[in-house]
């Protein structure tokens, strides 16, 4: 067994239990952290997928019953957290289960955030201050199992969810509120088809160079984030390519929880745009953000500084300045085939002034390393529906 493959339990930022099927560990889990009926959550396209099944094997094999919530939309909702919600509240549960990508992910984390209290979501606002009268008894335990390699959201509470009243993605969280445990498992990613495999390993991806872009002194992050940046550029294609490679599978899932850990410090354009475009159009999260990735690299190419010649460095290419770098993700891009600009995805011109207005106000604005005002992302959304490379 490769090095890459070979088990091995990790406690830092949670504990963390990798290695192929190690879902098999998740009834034992459970049980040794005191959860007898839990809710897994999921979304709607994967509830007859095999590792749904596996994880009710698990369960099953210490005699532990648990229920599926799968009604969540590829951009979760309020409404989906909500009637998550009353599901977990209506079967007694007493864990929640985060299984899936990205998705079902947000959905379970958003519904651990409330299914335990009756604050209303939108108090769990990221840009909030945290609700102090809150601790981790007012949460009910969770556990997280990715199933792409890309989100890396299974070790904090942070979750994207769209406000459908506001047409706006917003980060909702609570500092009293992390998983228990996370289990990573690269044979439950083996089935994830090439274009999913692609668009989830993209996402990681920008996670990484945005983290890692971010101009705060933050070493831990940036640590993570260029290990990230080589994992994910290393194996990527062979993962495409090769679906049944195990080892490029494993490690594309620990490269997308580093690149998830590393954004802890902040991401950039790239996700606010995003996060919009998708609230908007409903659009795939991570295909979005491979998109939009070159638009915003040219836009920050100043400010990138010596940063540059680091993600360049990570990558293995033979020079290091910017056009290394750009050259390198386009080409990337090229061969995953991932379209041109947002106007393949459906998205039109005539909402850009309300994309660049909503975009302003995310996060990531707030911490890209080349400050923007509303018309310069106006112009940048406009660049990326024509020809984003």
């Amino acid at each position: 067994m490769s090095g890459i493959l070979a088990p091995a339990d990790w406690t830092f930022p949670i504990p963390i239990r990798y290695g192929p099927g190690r879902i098999g560990e998740l009834g034992l889990l459970c049980r040794e952290s005191g959860i007898g009926s839990p809710l897994i959550v999921t979304d709607r396209g994967s509830r007859d997928l095999p590792f749904v099944d596996a994880a009710f094997a698990a369960l099953g094999e210490v005699g532990i019953e648990g229920a599926l919530f799968n009604e969540v939309a590829p951009n979760p909702t309020d409404h989906d957290v909500a009637a998550g919600r009353e599901a977990y509240r209506a079967g007694g549960h007493d864990g929640v289960i985060a299984l899936g990508g990205g998705s079902g992910m947000d959905a379970a984390k958003g519904i651990s955030l409330v299914g335990c209290n009756d604050r209303d979501l939108w108090e769990f606002d990221y840009d909030k201050e945290p609700l102090e009268a809150l601790s981790a008894s007012n949460f009910p335990p969770l556990i997280c199992v990715p199933t792409t390699a890309g989100t890396g959201a299974e070790t904090e509470s942070t979750a994207m969810v769209t406000d459908t009243e506001r047409s706006v993605k917003i980060c909702v969280w609570h500092p009293a509120q992390k998983p228990l445990a996370a289990i990573l498992d690269p044979e439950l990613t083996l089935g994830l088809p090439k274009t999913l495999t692609a668009w989830t390993g993209c996402d990681a991806l920008v996670h990484a160079i945005e983290a890692f872009s971010v101009p705060q002194w933050n070493p831990l992050c940036d640590g993570l984030a260029l290990e990230a940046i080589r994992l994910i550029h290393r194996w990527l294609p062979t993962a495409v390519r090769d679906g049944g490679n195990l080892e490029a599978r494993g490690a594309m899932l620990v490269g997308s929880c580093l690149a998830g850990v590393s954004f802890l410090k902040g991401l950039g354009l790239v996700h606010a745009i995003s996060h919009m475009v998708g609230a908007v159009y409903d659009t795939h999260h991570g295909l979005t953000n491979a998109v939009l990735l070159p638009t915003v690299l040219r836009y920050n190419r100043e400010a990138l500084g010596g940063k540059t010649a680091l993600m360049c460095e990570a990558m293995a290419l033979p020079g290091h300045g910017f056009d290394d770098l750009y050259g390198a993700t386009v080409a990337l891009l090229d061969e995953l085939e991932i379209p041109s600009g947002l106007g393949a995805l459906g998205v039109g011109e005539e909402r850009v002034a309300e994309i660049a207005r909503k975009a302003h106000g995310d996060p990531g604005c707030g911490t890209n390393p080349a400050p923007a005002t509303v018309e310069q992302i106006e112009t940048l959304v406009r660049q990326a529906i024509r020809k984003a490379r």
